[in-house]
C-alpha cells in the first residue's frame, strides 16, 4: 500500500495552517541597548594550549576460552544449531601444548562425526620452530600465504578439505599456534 501524501494535500495543509490557528509571535521589544561585541584574541598573540597526558586505557582482554577465541556470531550460530563444544589439550602430534586448547564444536545429542575444531595456545619461537619441524618431518606441508606460515596435512590423507584442499592446519604466529579441521577455519579465531 502507497502511503505516499500527494503534493496538493501538503500544500493545502501548509497553506491552512498559515492561515488559522498559527499566529505570528508578538515582536519584542529590547529592554536594554546592546553591547558592542568584543573582537576577537589575535591568534599570533594566544599561546598554544599544553597538551594533556592521559593515560591510555587499556580494553579488558577475556582469558582465552573455547567461548572467546571465535566471535560471538560464530558461537551463536552454533548454539542456534544445538552444537556445544568440548575442550581438550593442544596437540601438535602426540605432543601437548601447555596452556593451549582445542574446542571441538558439535552436537553432542547424536552420534556424529560432523564436527569443527578450533584450537590455540601461547608458544615460543623456539618451541614452534621444532613443532613445524616434527609436522613437516611427518608428511604435512607447509604453506606460506598473505604474510602467515601455515603447516596443514597432506590433503591425500585429510579426513575433510576445505574448497581450497587444505584439511587439518596449524598456523604458526608470533608467541601463538592456532588450529583449525581447515585453513578456511583459521579465519573464523580471535587470537586472544
Amino acid at each position: 500500500m502507497n502511503r505516499r501524501i500527494p503534493v496538493m494535500a501538503l500544500a493545502s495543509i501548509a497553506v491552512l495552517a498559515g492561515v488559522s490557528g498559527c499566529a505570528a509571535e508578538p515582536e519584542i521589544a529590547p529592554t536594554s541597548t546592546p553591547t558592542p561585541t568584543a573582537s576577537a584574541p589575535d591568534p599570533a598573540s594566544t599561546p598554544d594550549p599544553e597538551p594533556v597526558e592521559t593515560e591510555p586505557v587499556e580494553t579488558p582482554v577475556a582469558e582465552p576460552s573455547c567461548e572467546t577465541i571465535l566471535a560471538p556470531s560464530t558461537t551463536a550460530m552454533f548454539a542456534e544449531q544445538g552444537w556445544t563444544f568440548k575442550q581438550q589439550e593442544f596437540r601438535i602430534g602426540e605432543d601437548i601444548v601447555a596452556d593451549g586448547f582445542e574446542c571441538v564444536w558439535g552436537d553432542y545429542s547424536v552420534p556424529s562425526d560432523h564436527v569443527q575444531v578450533f584450537g590455540w595456545a601461547p608458544m615460543d619461537a623456539e618451541a614452534s620452530a621444532a613443532a613445524q619441524q616434527k609436522l613437516l618431518s611427518q608428511g604435512w606441508l607447509r604453506a606460506d600465504a598473505d604474510g602467515h606460515l601455515y603447516i596443514t596435512e597432506d590433503p591425500d590423507y585429510a579426513f575433510a578439505v576445505d574448497e581450497d584442499g587444505y584439511g587439518m592446519t596449524y598456523e604458526f604466529g608470533d608467541g601463538w599456534v592456532t588450529l583449525a579441521d581447515t585453513r578456511q577455519g583459521l579465519v573464523l579465531i580471535k587470537r586472544p
